[in-house]
């Protein structure tokens, strides 16, 4: 019997191990902790001084599938945090059957006072492309080829509105909220072009005890119109926080205009405060994170000092 040289034996177990912890990776990255939920809070004093907490509850980027169990709930459990005020920043589903299974599992969320905007998956299905792509080009060009919406984005705004949630998509209203009135504005999707923020320009109110601008996509362009018109926090998804970090580096890529070291949670952005969710779910195509888990957020406003 031939004996291999101790080179090839030792390059041949390299191999099979190497294979073996890409396998683990894979199997930690699409089974673990894509389905390792966590809830964010950060306490912000943004409020006049004496007033009450009012908390904020911010979910995004769901991608929803009718099979997705853990997330849907995981989803359900979320009212149990009590909030005043829900905000869903889009890319909500990914299936044609995803809105029933999102309006159930939102449950009693719906009617809380909340608001919605559209991101580009709520209109568009998702399809089979190499997910490295995103390192050199944004997912936005691939949209554009596409010019007919393929999935039920309709029926998904008219059943969150028909609960009460204000359509913000290139719109801005009034809501209350545990009896503080909130001015609120957003656009649609920048990512697919679809964001008019002429629609909403102008100074914020400030009669209000809160000012909210709401956006799919972090594009400072819009990012900076909702600043200069005086609102106080900026709610944002869209980024997955990178979905696909490295260790020690974090967020490689986000998909879009805002900087990495702002690709999620909460931070200064050219003089009030934006929060970018991390978002809870991934394209259908793409199903892993890693060193990224999927999130939403309760926002507590205090008081100032």
């Amino acid at each position: 019997m031939t004996t291999l040289p101790k080179t090839l034996r030792t390059a041949g177990r390299a191999a099979a191990i190497t294979g073996a912890v890409g396998l683990a990776g894979i199997a930690y990255a699409s089974i673990v902790e894509r389905n390792w939920f966590r809830l964010r809070r950060y306490e912000l004093p943004l409020l006049d001084p004496g007033s009450p907490r009012l908390r904020v509850l911010h979910i995004s980027d769901t991608h929803l599938t009718p099979r997705r169990r853990m997330l849907l709930d995981w989803l359900r459990g979320l009212d149990a945090y009590d909030p005043d005020f829900v905000v869903n920043t889009g890319d909500s589903i990914a299936h044609p059957d995803a809105v029933e299974p999102l309006v159930s599992a939102l449950g009693p969320l719906l009617d809380r006072p909340g608001a919605f905007v559209y991101g580009s998956n709520d209109l568009y299905s998702p399809q089979i492309k190499n997910p490295a792509r995103y390192l050199w080009r944004s997912s936005g060009e691939d949209y554009a080829k596409r010019k007919v919406p393929d999935l039920p984005w309709r029926e998904l705004g008219a059943a969150m509105s028909a609960r009460g949630w204000l359509d913000l998509n290139n719109r801005k209203g009034r809501l209350k909220a545990d009896r503080r009135d909130i001015a609120v504005a957003g656009v649609s999707d920048s990512h697919i072009g679809l964001d008019r923020y002429d629609a909403v320009e102008g100074t914020a109110d400030t009669g209000t005890d809160l000012r909210v601008g709401v956006l799919h996509s972090p594009e400072p362009a819009n990012l900076n119109r909702f600043a200069a018109d005086g609102y106080q926090l900026l709610l944002a998804g869209h980024t997955h926080g990178g979905q696909l970090c490295l260790p020690f580096y974090g967020t490689v890529v986000t998909n879009c205009g805002i900087d990495r070291r702002r690709a999620w949670g909460l931070h200064r952005y050219a003089g009030t405060w934006l929060h970018v969710s991390g978002g809870l779910g991934t394209s259908p195509t793409a199903p892993a994170r890693f060193c990224c888990r999927p999130e939403a957020t309760l926002l507590d406003l205090v008081a100032q000092d």
